[in-house]
Order: structure tokens, then sequence, then C-alpha cells
């Protein structure tokens, strides 16, 4: 069993508290067997809302597979409890956002994309739609008359 942290780096414009929306945000990933290193070529997510009973009644997780080459059942959970929002002053900086729990797998790789939210520094104006997939998002703050962005996201995975 091994808990790896995704640690989000981004340099924010006018806006804070850079979070996934709902428990049904889907966090997209890349995950390595670490029983026989095969990683598969398709993007996977992991919702809070899905949760599966792992064998032998040891809890439950978000997801449980197979690995297709060595057959071997490995398991990823979100711990919903380590869920933390980027601000402001931690721009440009790496912070961990969420951690998993991993019984044979190992996350590699990280695609955020839709489901994202985060709130005018400032004014306190609400961005409920924030899709990072390109990597970088814009808009603009009504309130406060200015623009607001989230640029060069960037992420990476540490063990905790």
């Amino acid at each position: 069993l091994q808990k790896f942290g995704l640690q989000f780096k981004a340099t924010l414009e006018n806006v804070t508290n850079v979070r996934p929306l709902g428990d049904d945000f889907r966090w997209f990933l890349k995950l390595k067997c670490g029983n026989c290193g095969e990683i598969p070529d398709k993007w996977q997510y992991i919702t809070l809302v899905e949760s599966v009973p792992l064998k032998g009644g040891r809890g439950s997780a978000s997801m449980v597979q197979k690995c297709k080459l060595c057959a071997r059942e490995n398991s990823i959970d979100i711990l919903g409890d380590t869920i933390t929002p980027y601000n402001v002053e931690d721009s440009e900086r790496f912070k961990t956002m969420v951690q998993f729990e991993c019984r044979g797998l190992e996350p590699i790789d990280f695609q955020p994309q839709a489901g994202f939210a985060a709130q005018g520094a400032e004014s306190g104006t609400s961005f409920n739609d924030i899709n990072l997939q390109e990597k970088d998002w814009t808009d603009y703050d009504e309130k406060f008359k200015e623009s607001v962005g989230i640029y060069e996201v960037t992420h990476q995975f540490k063990k905790c």
C-alpha cells in the first residue's frame, strides 16, 4: 500500500482557491502496474462518487482493475479528505492538491480537464466551469474589471 500526492503548480492571475469541484470531479490519470510495469495507453479517470469493494473485505477503492499483461488486481483510491485548494500564495510553487492510496499501481501522469473552480482573489467572484486541459485558462472578472487566469499548469507525483 502506497500513497502518492499529486502536486499542482500554476501561475495565478487575480484568482485563488483553485480546486476540483464536486465529488464527481474526474481525476484523469495514467497508471503503471507495479508488478510488471505495464502502462496502458489510454487515460483513465477516477471520482469520489464511484467506489468498488475490494476482495477479502479490505474496504473499498475508487477503482479496481486487472492488469492486461500480468492479470494482477490493482486498486487506487482518492483520499477525499486530502483535497486541498491551490491559492494565490501558492502561485508558481508545487503544492499537493490530493493524495491517492494505491495497491499495486503507481500514478505516473495526470491530465487536468474540466471541473475546476476558482474565485477572484479580491472580488470573490466565482468561476465554476474551468477547463485546464490546455494548461491555460483565462476569463474576465466583471466585478473588478480585470482579467483573471490560470497559466502554465503543471504537476508532479510525490510519494507520501
